[in-house]
């Protein structure tokens, strides 16, 4: 990923990223930091890039010619894509939060700018910002430590860049939970020891006495956290008396990754934003219209378990039903075996081969799903045998093997591995499979996964609502 930071202080961008994680992330081309000096794009002779603002008041304002020539250079310079997107740091911006520095990762170029004085021209920032990020309610000197903050939270999200892949992923702000008490060597300091279940080598024991423990944390320290923590566990947990029809909502209520946005009982309406998807789970053509009267308004993608929904989707809404699928659950909590053992994430490298073989072939999207770790292989004597990940909303898929090594049935290895990432991360395991693929289904059968009575819906809007 390449970062370019638009500054006046160039040198304390190159200082700042010159140390630790970042500086082997950037000596491992995992990263690239290019700050970009806007005094160097001044047109006054004397360098200078600020002036008094209309209508008095203190301070200088940074000028919007500097500031637009520097951020064009960007735009013109060979290699680099457009359009990129643009993050102005400061107080008035939204709030940095980890979703954020998430999102921005997926991004393959950034530009930062960094402002000084009292601001910058606000004409400018019209024309060439597409984000206003804040990292705190304070006002700061400069944008140069906010960078720096954001270049740090979203590098260490790109894989490789930590050397444990799952440190990314089991930390603060998981789900809306405060990161456990940790503890290392010796096992008793100043006459306190550590915790007995940490020492007792049951995985099951740590991962529950640490989830206790991340509760009791958020709700002492974040009580605002915790109450969204809560409100969604609430939910799931009414939802799990049907657990088959509604395991999509479950899993990523359970998971943090749903926002709820109206509920009642057990008829919900949540947007999942990593997935660009609207989730409903209803039981009546009323109750579904009175969660459809809470949609936002930029929308493209619906998922639902309800069928007379989509005559008033389709009708009214101007949707469009792109598949009608099956969903395939585990409902246990005991990992599957995995007959094929060299199974590994799948290498950047080797997305030709994906895009080539995947039905849906969409090099961004797999792409993303490479970068976020979701997509695995499966090795036969060093070659890519076929590959499984899992996809944006949640859902176990993309499954494919190679027609030379099928007789090794490595699909149901591909999928019991999915199925085992998915209980790791304390998920419900489920799959969409398309009402026709009966093969796929008995596979899922066969593994010890459930289909639901209902089916599941896709509905589609535009060319943003394509499905993957």
């Amino acid at each position: 990923m390449v970062f370019h930071v638009l500054t006046l202080f160039p040198e304390m961008i190159r200082n700042g990223c010159d140390n630790s994680i970042l500086k082997r992330a950037m000596a491992n081309g995992l990263i690239e930091v290019h700050p970009v000096d806007i005094r160097q794009f001044t047109q006054d002779r004397h360098g200078k890039v600020d002036d008094y603002p209309y209508g008095g008041g203190a301070g200088m304002l940074m000028q919007a010619q500097p500031v637009f020539d520097a951020w064009r250079s960007l735009q013109d310079a060979e290699g680099v894509k457009k359009p990129v997107r643009t993050v102005y740091v400061t107080p008035q911006g939204k709030p940095f939060t980890q979703s954020l520095a998430q999102e921005l990762s997926e991004e393959e170029e950034l530009i930062l700018l960094c402002g000084h004085y009292e601001g910058i021209d606000e004409r400018v920032l019209e024309e060439v910002v597409t984000d206003r990020v804040s990292i705190g309610d304070y006002v700061l000197t400069g944008g140069e430590l906010p960078a720096m903050v954001m270049i740090d939270a979203v590098s260490r999200l790109i894989p490789g860049v930590l050397n444990n892949e799952e440190s990314a992923e089991t930390e603060s702000f998981d789900n809306d939970l405060l990161e456990y008490p940790q503890y290392s060597r010796p096992e008793e300091w100043h006459g306190r020891r550590v915790p007995e279940e940490l020492l007792s080598g049951d995985h099951k024991r740590i991962r529950n006495w640490r989830l206790e423990r991340a509760k009791e944390r958020t709700r002492e320290f974040r009580p605002d956290l915790y109450e969204k923590y809560a409100a969604r566990q609430e939910i799931a947990e009414i939802l799990l008396g049907h657990k088959k029809e509604n395991a999509y909502m479950i899993d990523n209520l359970q998971r943090g990754v749903a926002e709820i946005l109206y509920t009642a009982g057990d008829q919900v309406i949540a947007s999942n934003p990593g997935a660009g998807v609207i989730e409903l789970c209803c039981d009546s053509t009323e109750a579904g219209r009175e969660l459809l009267a809470h949609l936002p308004e930029d929308w493209h993608l619906i998922l639902h378990n309800f069928e007379p929904l989509n005559e008033i989707l389709t009708k009214e809404y101007g949707m469009e039903v792109h598949a009608s699928c099956y969903q395939s659950v585990y409902t246990q909590r005991v990992s599957l075996p995995v007959a094929h053992k060299d199974i590994r994430r799948f290498p950047m490298e080797a997305l030709p081969y994906a895009v080539e073989n995947y039905e849906n072939g969409d090099e961004n999207y797999l792409r993303q799903r490479i970068q976020k770790g979701e997509l695995f292989a499966a090795y036969v004597d060093g070659e890519i045998a076929g590959f499984a990940g899992m996809h944006d909303d949640g859902s176990l898929g993309i499954l494919y093997v190679d027609p030379k090594f099928r007789r090794l049935k490595l699909g149901s290895s591909l999928a019991s591995y999915l199925v085992n990432k998915a209980l790791e991360r304390g998920g419900i395991p489920y799959a969409h499979i398309r009402e026709n693929n009966i093969a796929s289904l008995k596979m899922q059968e066969k593994m010890g996964l459930y289909t639901g009575a209902k089916k599941v819906f896709w509905l589609c809007r535009g060319k943003s609502g394509q499905m993957k």
